[in-house]
């Protein structure tokens, strides 16, 4: 039975930023350790749309994933409602949600992710390292400023046959980030979204669709005229640019199976970078 058809009209707000209200207060969950991984100098940015929508493949190794699924099923989820409030797209999933700076960190520091999306510390302003050639200006103009890490507002979401994530955009959030030796005022840019499971473990449906839209890449307006859609892949890790600029885009029905999500942002300095504006 082919998955229902969910409405694509725009429903862009007036203001694409918004005061990040951490959740209410609860104990971070025990989460288990970040191994085995894929050693870091193995791991790669893969673009599918320039500016707009990036993957990294096995950022979590399939063992970690069913460690990280077995694990998020003893987590209180709590199923979305059926009516979403005024402006907000229908969600239909189960989800949870916690404020843990310390597992923002260990996504950013123990995974190679703030290698990938900095580039090392051998790579000079010229991008001659061992890197993708990036200088550490076009880094910044492809993440929206100064990336110094992930929001720790981590959410869980479980999609078990027949949900859905209708057609919506990813809105940025302001926030201030624990650094040392002071706090740092930052902003959210790009969504990331780590999938656990996939059609190898049994999860058929799901897709990330991303819907024709004009963008901004290369410093000009681009006509995207063809949906652009991810599939699941155990232990990928999609990342999108949000706010402004995202693409209107869904999640698709699930048919078969479960689809499990971790979900946090990039983060970029806020008010020192004219890309962070």
């Amino acid at each position: 039975m082919p998955p229902k058809k969910h409405s694509t009209t725009k429903t862009k707000s007036l203001s694409k930023t918004a005061t990040s209200t951490p959740p209410a207060p609860a104990p971070p969950p025990n989460w288990p350790a970040l191994k085995p991984l894929i050693p870091a100098p193995d791991l790669s940015l893969h673009t599918l749309l320039p500016s707009q929508i990036i993957t990294i493949s096995q950022f979590f190794t399939s063992t970690l994933c069913k460690t990280y699924v077995n694990f998020l099923k003893e987590l209180p989820l709590t199923t979305t409602p059926g009516k979403p409030k005024k402006g907000d797209a229908l969600r239909f999933n189960d989800r949870f949600q916690v404020f843990d700076e310390g597992f923002a960190n260990r996504l950013w520091l123990e995974t190679g992710l703030r290698e990938l999306v900095c580039g090392s510390e051998e790579e000079g302003d010229e991008g001659e390292g061992e890197g993708d050639g990036m200088t550490k200006e076009e880094r910044r103009e492809l993440w929206g400023g100064e990336v110094i890490g992930l929001n720790p507002s981590i959410r869980i979401y479980r999609y078990t046959k027949g949900q859905f994530f209708d057609c919506h955009y990813d809105e940025s959030n302001v926030l201030t980030l624990a650094t040392k030796p002071t706090p740092t005022p930052a902003k959210t840019t790009w969504t990331l979204l780590l999938y656990l499971t996939s059609p190898t473990t049994g999860c058929i449906g799901g897709e990330t669709v991303f819907y024709p839209d004009e963008v901004t890449f290369g410093g000009k307006k681009n006509v995207v005229d063809k949906e652009v859609v991810v599939g699941l892949e155990t232990g990928m890790c999609l990342l999108h640019k949000h706010g402004n600029d995202c693409m209107l885009h869904e999640g698709r029905e699930v048919l078969e199976g479960e689809k499990w999500v971790i979900r946090s942002d990039l983060c970029v300095k806020r008010g020192k970078s004219r890309f962070a504006d």
